[in-house]
């Protein structure tokens, strides 16, 4: 009697633990290896390892950020791991692989109805480290959640999440924990990195096992939260003589104190309206190439040519973008849309099925909430606690301009420790650079936009590869 007690026992707690085994494995083996790719034309296999996945960083609401790993080309086991967060907020990481510093470029080429190319980007950062793309903050990319509250986000839930994600990702991969960890992005991710940073270093979880070996952050074209991400771009339009200097004194003298993107008094908002008006014709990302659309689907836009229903028939295209000249380099925003949304790269990058009906490069209408003012006292914490930092800017970027960046930074007060200087590649100079007391570097990338890596690809690996070396560029 006693032993069927205990076999009666042992059946009870095995029912009750099934589910949460079952769900324990299907977290574990949410990795999958990628060996080939549609429309990637060099050869047969990738030569490059790369690995997607899900994992869950909030069982409440089952939220699951998509990720793309990448191992270094170079030595896997040693070489730093960054975790690479792209802007927005709601630009998909895909975005920052195949445009800025991944292994993958798509070939510019007018769409024929057929599956565009893509083709393998020598000047990969995945070169010299290994890279996990994360599409995060929940609902970018291919991330998603399975109850609609849980679409809620802003800069502290996505700092979470990263963290959360990295914990786990860690722990399925145990042989990437001795490498030094690197958080890094661009854009409006420039603002999240450095909580990403803070949280792992401050965090309540500290005792959670494993520990991170994390060694800095790097953010490039960053916002920071602070009035002059946005108001920076009166002197950079005024020193590229793009205004007058009527318009350039009467804007520093009506607005001054203000956030000239939210500005409160009248004389103020009408002179911002003429420079928006100037700031209109331009491509602003990078103000020398020629003004195109961004290839961005508006929910209120429905082609009904012949060509987009031909489309729709073999693709997952809801709402498809308007097309920018073949010769824009945003017609490769394009064909990353038609690409993304194909059944057979979503099978081969093995993403869940009808969890996302649309794949969106930026996703405009994203729930989030700018909940966090600004960075600059995480940066100044983190700096100063010894971690390194690496700040660049592309300097014909009038989206984030230089000169508002190296403002903030001055704002730090950190004393220089290497002045002003060229820095070069291939003996020609390929921006300008300055280093600090706290562990910091800043550097220009001449004739790069918004973001540096998608316009200056040669250069700013040469400038990743000195700096995660600990070298001067």
């Amino acid at each position: 009697m006693l032993t069927v007690n205990y076999h009666h026992r042992f059946i009870i707690l095995l029912f009750l633990l099934l589910p949460c085994m079952f769900r324990w494995f299907l977290l574990a083996s949410a990795a999958y290896k990628v060996t080939h790719l549609p429309g990637f034309l060099q050869q047969s296999t990738l030569p490059f390892n790369l690995e997607t996945g899900y994992i869950e960083v909030d069982e409440f609401y089952d939220v699951q950020l998509f990720y793309y790993f990448i191992e270094s080309e170079r030595n896997p086991r040693e070489d730093p791991l960054l975790l690479w967060l792209t802007g927005g907020p709601g630009c998909s990481a895909f975005s920052g692989l195949s445009l800025e510093i991944g292994p993958l470029k798509f070939i510019s080429e007018r769409y024929n109805g057929s599956l565009p190319n893509l083709v393998y980007h020598p000047y990969s950062w995945t070169k010299i480290s290994n890279i996990i793309f994360l599409d995060s903050p929940v609902g970018t990319g291919f991330s998603f959640s399975n109850h609609p509250e849980g679409y809620e986000t802003g800069d502290k839930s996505w700092s979470k999440h990263a963290v959360i994600f990295l914990r786990k990702w860690l722990k399925d991969h145990p042989q990437f924990l001795s490498n030094p960890l690197y958080i890094a992005g661009d854009s409006y991710a420039g603002k999240v990195v450095p909580l990403v940073v803070h949280n792992i270093l401050n965090g309540k979880d500290l005792e959670e096992q494993p520990k991170f070996n994390i060694q800095g952050y790097m953010i490039g074209n960053p916002s920071t939260g602070e009035f002059i991400d946005y108001n920076a771009q009166v002197p950079f339009a005024f020193g590229m003589g793009i205004i007058s200097d009527e318009l350039y004194q009467g804007i520093d003298k009506n607005c001054e104190g203000e956030d000239y993107e939210n500005p409160k008094n009248s004389p103020c908002a009408s002179l911002i309206q003429i420079f928006e008006e100037f700031k209109s014709e331009l491509m602003t990302t990078q103000i020398l190439e020629p003004k195109c659309s961004f290839a961005a689907p508006k929910p209120n836009y429905i082609s009904n040519t012949r060509r987009s229903m031909l489309v729709q028939q073999s693709y997952t295209v809801l709402f498809e973008p308007p097309i920018p000249d073949v010769k824009c380099r945003t017609y490769s925003y394009y064909l990353m849309y038609i690409w993304a949304n194909n059944n057979d790269v979503q099978e081969a990058l093995n993403v869940k099925k009808g969890k996302v009906k649309e794949w969106q490069r930026c996703i405009h209408d994203l729930n989030y909430t700018k909940d966090v003012r600004s960075n600059l006292e995480y940066q100044v914490n983190i700096t100063t606690s010894g971690h390194r930092a690496l700040v660049y800017s592309g300097d014909h970027d009038m989206v984030v301009p230089f000169m508002g960046t190296k403002e903030w930074i001055k704002s730090l007060k950190f004393s220089i420790r290497d002045p002003w200087r060229s820095w070069h590649v291939s003996g020609q100079v390929a921006g300008y650079t300055e280093s600090y007391s706290n562990n910091m570097t800043f550097a220009t990338v001449k004739g790069a936009g918004h973001t540096a890596p998608e316009y200056k690809a040669k250069e700013c690996l040469a400038m990743f590869r000195r700096w995660i070396s600990h070298r001067l560029l």
